[in-house]
């Protein structure tokens, strides 16, 4: 297993629809073990293969529920069915999000509530996972990176300004930057 390097906002893989998987192999396997090793180090509860610069409908995920129920898994090629989204203002607390393509930042963002994701496994066997709170919230977040959406994309109006101002502090935006898991500073 390799901890990989993660990409910023600005690379191409990160804002373009990933394709679906194909041929489960070896290689496969080894990209899963990279991505898991990868979202712990980081760490993150999920972690999509477009943030380690692989164009791939293929996610991650670690979460462990209020009464304690740990869940971890990998979802390949999956489809993402969503209750309603609340029209209303998101609670700049309880919905902040943050994004490891986007790192060091929060901002707050309304989700739907209640997902169902399905695809497959390594295996290839069906998966289908009925979610609620902030683990449907971690299916949605990482789903979006596989359309080629970072969370950022999606906030309201103002927050924008800020999300644009960081992009030019951190000198984000372009091709070229990332982070290595384990390492204080940013690559690129």
């Amino acid at each position: 297993m390799t901890i990989r390097p993660i990409v910023i906002k600005g690379n191409p893989v990160l804002h373009r629809r990933a394709d679906e998987v194909t041929v489960f192999d070896q290689d496969l396997r080894e990209l899963v073990a990279d991505m898991f090793e990868t979202m712990d180090k980081a760490p993150g509860v999920g972690l999509a293969a477009p943030q380690i610069g692989v164009g791939k409908r293929i996610f991650t995920y670690t979460y462990t529920e209020d009464d304690g129920t740990h869940r971890r898994g990998v979802v390949i090629n999956p489809v993402l069915e969503l209750g309603p989204i609340s029209e209303e203002e998101p609670d700049i607390e309880e919905e902040a999000e943050g994004c490891l393509s986007f790192p060091g930042y929060r901002f707050p963002l309304k989700r739907a509530e209640v997902a169902t994701v399905t695809g497959v496994d390594l295996e290839q066997n069906p998966i289908k996972i009925e979610a609620s709170g902030w683990f449907a919230r971690i299916f949605q977040h990482e789903f979006d990176h596989l359309n080629g959406f970072l969370y950022i994309d999606k906030l309201r109006s103002e927050w924008l300004d800020d999300v644009e101002e960081i992009t030019k502090d951190e000198g984000w935006g372009v091709d070229g930057k990332s982070w290595l898991p384990g390492q204080d500073n940013l690559e690129g």
